[in-house]
């Protein structure tokens, strides 16, 4: 099998490479033969069909989300099961699925009261880079070991998973579409849906407008949101926001007055999916009183939020963080992709183009200067 391994992460003040070119002059992602594994007990074989480049993976290279390295990258794809483990019975040779980044454990505190995107087991196999059934599978042909990422490793033609880390889907999806539900489709419209429990007649705001900020937007109208302000400070994005459901878009000079022609005095709902601190900060701002605003960015671990204490209890604003949407994947995917049949999710407007990987690090360049909002890989 092949896969695109990172063996060093590459922080923004690290030489190599200026502006448009960084990653693609350095390379920090190298496309390497590495031994197939069988699936164990509890796992599956995964002939990958599109993995999709999310800027959690970008996080990982440039060291905002440290991982233990050498890892095999890439949490987001679509593909066919090509060997099943013991012990599986639910899935079979030929299923289609689309992969989960948290293969919920089923038993841990989270899991047993219904939130199984905090897993606490799979926080603990993700961040060790092993799988959810046992130590990582992936070696050189020297034996070296490679750290899974996201217990998925999708930047691959094959990848062994836990059977938690898939959900069966029809064949009527395309791939290209199946592969965003995985992560963007799920954490966006999760946030929404899911941990702010959007209302119709409500108003929302979406601070970054990538695949995350775009699901999200979507969702809104989804929920039949009255007022849908999209902010992003690419203009380029505005229009597709425009198309997700958006009523209003501008860059974040523009959000104060968009915000205040809409609502007067805040929107109920602000989605942050930026990853900064700062723009966290400025999304309390924006609420109204009782608002939350919901935090799907991931910011580096160093940043801290500091915001005047006395808007939670004086003005009982929220904040809430969203991870994977609060989805319950098996629950969540087969809904939207309903809503994607009946029209009123057009997931495929987030898909940018298809690159061969080996043009991987040249597809973080293009991620990064926020020129694609879904580039699709395949091996």
């Amino acid at each position: 099998m092949i896969a695109a391994i990172l063996h060093a992460a590459m922080p923004p003040g690290q030489p190599g490479g200026t502006g448009a070119t960084r990653y693609a002059e350095s390379k920090p992602l190298v496309i390497e033969e590495l031994e197939r594994p069988d699936p164990r007990a509890g796992e599956l074989g995964v002939s990958i069909t599109y993995s999709s480049l999310c800027h959690s993976d970008l996080s990982v290279v440039d060291g905002s989300r440290v991982r233990p390295l050498p890892m095999a990258l890439g949490h987001e794809a679509v593909g066919r099961v090509v060997t099943v483990g013991e012990g599986v019975n639910d899935v079979k040779e030929g299923d289609h699925v689309v992969l989960v980044f948290v293969p919920s454990c089923g038993s841990c505190r989270a899991c047993a009261t219904g939130r199984p995107a905090l897993c606490h087991r799979a926080a603990e196999t993700n961040g060790s880079g092993d799988l959810l059934h046992g130590e990582a599978l992936l070696k050189t042909a020297e034996g070296k070991r490679i750290n899974h990422h996201l217990g998925v490793s999708a930047f691959a033609d094959y990848a062994v998973v836990a059977r938690e880390s898939v959900v069966v889907i029809n064949d009527d999806v395309p791939d290209t579409v199946a592969a965003m539900f995985g992560c963007a489709v799920l954490t966006g419209m999760g946030a929404v849906l899911n941990t702010a429990a959007v209302q119709a007649g409500q108003s929302v705001a979406v601070f970054g407008l990538g695949a995350v900020g775009l699901s999200a937007v979507m969702a809104a109208s989804l929920a039949g949101a009255s007022d849908i302000i999209a902010i992003d400070p690419n203009p380029g994005k505005h229009q597709l926001a425009l198309d997700c459901g958006a009523t209003a878009v501008g860059t974040p000079d523009d959000a104060a007055a968009l915000i205040a022609v809409a609502t007067g005095d805040g929107v109920d709902v602000v989605v942050e999916a930026v990853g900064s601190a700062k723009v966290i900060a400025s999304c309390l701002e924006h609420v109204t009183r009782g608002g939350a605003v919901v935090s799907v960015g991931l910011p580096h671990p160093s940043a801290e939020l500091t915001v005047p204490a006395l808007q939670f209890a004086g003005a009982g604003k929220r904040l809430l963080g969203s991870y994977m949407g609060d989805a319950v994947p098996e629950r969540d995917i087969p809904l939207y992709l309903e809503h994607w049949r009946a029209g009123k999710l057009p997931v495929e407007l987030l898909y940018t183009d298809t690159k061969p990987l080996r043009e991987i690090n040249e597809g973080l360049d293009a991620l990064a200067s926020g020129q694609v909002v879904r580039r699709l890989f395949q091996a």
